[in-house]
């Protein structure tokens, strides 16, 4: 059985009927919505998804900064009076 990653949840029948309803009672959390008991969507807080995308952004920079780091052997040093 796969885990629900939600303190919420509900069914896609429930969800058709009353969205608003869902996202009201849970109150600014995540509802997981459900297909035969089984999680195939999570409903997430626009909030909460900006600051998921923020945390993803980082993460993708802080990759860039390790792969530029790697590449030191080939950086041409320079002083300021030289460009």
């Amino acid at each position: 059985m796969e885990a629900v990653l939600s303190h919420y949840s509900a069914s896609i029948s429930e969800f058709k009927r009353n969205p608003s309803r869902l996202i009201e009672e849970a109150g600014g959390e995540t509802i997981a919505i459900l297909n035969h008991n089984k999680p195939t969507a999570y409903l997430v807080p626009a909030a909460t998804y900006a600051a998921l995308s923020e945390v993803l952004e980082d993460i993708e920079l802080g990759r860039l900064i390790e792969e530029r780091r790697s590449e030191k052997s080939k950086v041409i040093k320079v002083s300021l009076d030289e460009l």
